[in-house]
This record gives structure tokens, C-alpha cells and sequence, in this order.
């Protein structure tokens, strides 16, 4: 129980030195933050993120960031980069260079690079006067923040601190690019991410069982087995949806059900959906009402079902 005790105490030591470090790096944040921002969103190219170790690893999560978010970007490792990946970065980019010293041999390459080729250079680091922060065009210090390992040799505040700028510049340039979750899904096309984002549309089927009100039932009754949705969508005069038959209404009308004609047995105005909204939706509102589908309707006045979703859709696609 002792030890629980002291790794708690350590780990909230960690937590809170790093804090105070991004407490002080929101405060330090000034014009070359601004003038590192614009310069981002100058240039026709790429964001060109590089780094070595720790900060390489972080340099890879905000070229990530960037990229997903709207901000075309690119890692280039500058060990690489001395051996040939120099020419992925050309004069229509600007170079994002992360250096905890600012003085880090394996970067001169990209740096003497950028200013060689007149490339806007933005420099991160911690150490004012570096030779980073000296030759770039823009230089963002980071502000004195205890690292919290303890002994001041492992980066750890340091680094959070750079993440956490990463973050701000990426939300900064989305925000200014009004990128939505519309843009976001067309990055983020797989995995959670994009099943939340899915839309009915995406995932429901065109092809629907339907038939009109004046259908006799052995013919809705066929159109059901047919399409294999246990459902039936059922039309009026001018194509619009105005009911729905299921297995219940089949049940609740078995006397005489094939004399019947389909506007007899239906359910009129069934539970819809737009085709636009999220498929995250559809599935709240099947659970709801206890329902397996759902027929898009476009929310345009016309009434008229555009296709038809199964739970089983949302499930496969991992919308739950």
C-alpha cells in the first residue's frame, strides 16, 4: 500500500510540473506565434515538420495533426534528409524545425537548406540565442519550465510543451480554414473516427422494397421476402412515403391479410430520417423506438424515400 501511495505522489508531481509548464507556455505565447501563423498559411506548399528524437516523435504527431486537420504537412527525418530527402522540401513550403537546444547537429542540413533556398524557416526551442532560433525567419522560444523527471536530463515538460503548441497551431489553421466535420470524415474515412462520422447516406441501400397503397398484399408480401429488411415502404400517388409495413402490421391484420390492399395493413407516417444526418443518429433513434430500419426521406418537402438503412448497416460499419 506504501508503494501505491509513492508512485500516486510521483506521477501527480509529473502531472503538475508539466502543468505549470504549459501554464507558462500559454502565457510566453506573443506575436511570433501570430507571424509563425501567418507564414503557415502563406505559402502554396507544405508544412515541412522535422526534428530529432524526443522531438522528432512529437514532430510526426503535429505533421499528423496538420495533415488531418486541413493543413497539408509532411515528416522529414533530418537524418534523411542529408541523404537525400532535402528535396522533398521545395520553395513553395515552409519548414516547422523542433530542437529542444536549438542547436542540434543532424538539423544544420535542413537549415542551411532553407536558407540556402530562400524556404521560410520556423524555429522551436527552448534555449534563446540558439543558432535555430537565430537563422529562422520566425522564432517561437519556449519559455523555462522545470523538466519533470527530476533530474533535468530526460525530456518531459519540454516536450509536452512542444506537443501542446503543435496542437494550438494546428486548431489555430483549422479554425481559420473553417474546416469542418465534413472535411474531418473525408480524412478520417476508417477506424471510430469515421464511423462516428458516417453519414445515413453513406451507408444506407438505394434499392428499396416498395410498393404502392393500392398494392394488393400478396405483392407487398413478395416485395418483403424479396429485399430482406422484414419491411415494406409504402407510396402514395405522388411517390411520397407514406407508411411502412412490418412484421406487427403483417401479425395485427392476419384475418383476410391477402384480400387486403397495402394502405389497409401499413403503418402510416413511419419514423424517418434525412439522408444527411449522422448515422450515429440512426442508431439512437432505432434503439429508441426498438426498430431495425429506418427509409431516408430527403428533408426537401418531397417526401420521396431515397433509401433505406438496417442496423445491421451501422453495426458492420461500426456506428454504435
Amino acid at each position: 500500500m506504501a508503494g501505491s501511495d509513492t508512485y500516486l505522489e510521483t506521477a501527480r508531481r509529473v502531472i503538475g510540473i508539466e502543468a505549470r509548464g504549459l501554464d507558462a507556455l500559454q502565457t510566453a505565447l506573443g506575436s511570433s506565434f501570430a507571424r509563425a501563423i501567418d507564414l503557415m498559411l502563406s505559402v502554396e506548399g507544405r508544412v515541412i515538420v522535422s526534428g530529432m528524437g524526443k522531438s522528432g516523435h512529437v514532430g510526426r504527431k503535429i505533421a499528423a495533426t496538420f495533415a488531418s486537420t486541413g493543413t497539408p504537412a509532411q515528416f522529414v527525418h533530418p537524418a534523411e534528409a542529408s541523404h537525400g530527402d532535402l528535396g522533398m522540401i521545395t520553395k513553395a513550403d515552409v519548414a516547422l524545425v523542433l530542437s529542444n537546444s536549438g542547436e542540434t547537429p543532424e538539423l544544420s542540413d535542413i537549415i542551411a537548406h532553407t536558407r540556402r533556398f530562400d524556404i521560410p524557416l520556423i524555429g522551436v526551442a527552448a534555449r534563446e540565442g540558439s543558432t535555430l532560433l537565430r537563422l529562422a525567419d520566425v522564432a517561437i522560444l519556449l519559455p523555462r519550465a522545470e523538466e519533470a523527471c527530476g533530474t533535468g536530463i530526460v525530456p518531459t515538460t519540454s516536450t509536452t510543451m512542444t506537443l501542446a503548441l503543435g496542437d494550438a497551431m494546428a486548431v489555430v489553421l483549422m479554425e481559420h480554414r473553417q474546416f469542418t466535420p465534413d472535411h474531418f470524415r473525408a480524412f478520417h474515412p476508417g477506424g471510430k473516427l469515421g464511423a462516428r462520422l458516417a453519414k445515413v447516406r453513406d451507408l444506407m441501400h438505394r434499392e428499396m422494397p416498395l410498393v404502392s397503397e393500392d398494392a394488393p398484399m400478396p405483392e407487398a408480401l413478395l416485395a418483403i421476402s424479396r429485399k430482406g429488411f422484414g419491411v415494406v415502404g409504402v407510396t402514395d400517388a405522388r411517390g411520397r412515403l407514406s407508411g411502412i409495413i412490418t412484421d406487427g402490421d403483417l401479425r395485427r391484420h392476419m384475418e383476410g391479410l391477402l384480400s387486403r390492399k397495402a394502405a389497409e395493413v401499413m403503418t402510416p407516417k413511419p419514423r424517418v430520417i434525412a439522408p444527411d444526418a449522422l448515422a450515429e443518429q440512426a442508431v439512437a433513434m432505432m434503439n429508441e423506438q426498438k426498430i431495425t430500419c429506418l427509409f431516408a426521406v430527403s428533408p426537401d418537402g418531397a417526401g420521396q424515400a431515397e433509401g433505406i438503412l438496417h442496423i445491421h448497416d451501422c453495426l458492420r460499419a461500426g456506428v454504435v
